[in-house]
């Protein structure tokens, strides 16, 4: 059997070093490669990679799901609830502003699950998720 392949995202960012204290001190994701326009990081084994383009980073279009105003343009992970508890908690530490406070929506539906959105530096919207049933990350 074939692993499954890895993802690769990039996106821009208005600071390298913001970037790096962000993806690196805060989540956690360790540092690859990098030059003074672009830094590697391991996120939750797929590489993303944070580009140096002050003109592009952030967001401004938002879509309604289950009540939530949530950011188009997002990237993020699906964690156990474990990890994802212990994220929510972290970040609330660090005094991250939550764009869509961490929350259950689709209760008692298929599809149900644990969701938080908020901003990186940049202005570029994460969403990390978990759900009740892992089965169901593409139900209908």
């Amino acid at each position: 059997m074939k692993p499954n392949p890895l993802f690769h995202l990039a996106f821009p960012v208005h600071d390298i070093a913001a970037a790096r204290q962000f993806y690196g001190d805060l989540l956690g994701c360790e540092e690859g490669r990098s030059s003074d326009a672009w830094v590697d990081f391991n996120f939750y084994g797929h590489q993303i990679v944070a580009h140096l383009a002050p003109n592009e980073a952030g967001h401004e279009t938002t879509s309604e799901v289950d009540g939530d105003q949530v950011p188009v343009r997002h990237f993020g992970a699906i964690l156990d609830r474990a990890d994802w508890d212990a994220l929510a908690e972290k970040l609330k530490r660090a005094n991250i502003k939550f764009i869509i406070e961490p929350h259950v929506r689709f209760k008692g539906e298929v599809g149900e699950q644990a969701t938080m959105f908020f901003l990186d530096p940049s202005g570029n919207a994460l969403e990390f998720k978990s759900f009740a049933n892992l089965s169901q990350v593409f139900a209908k």
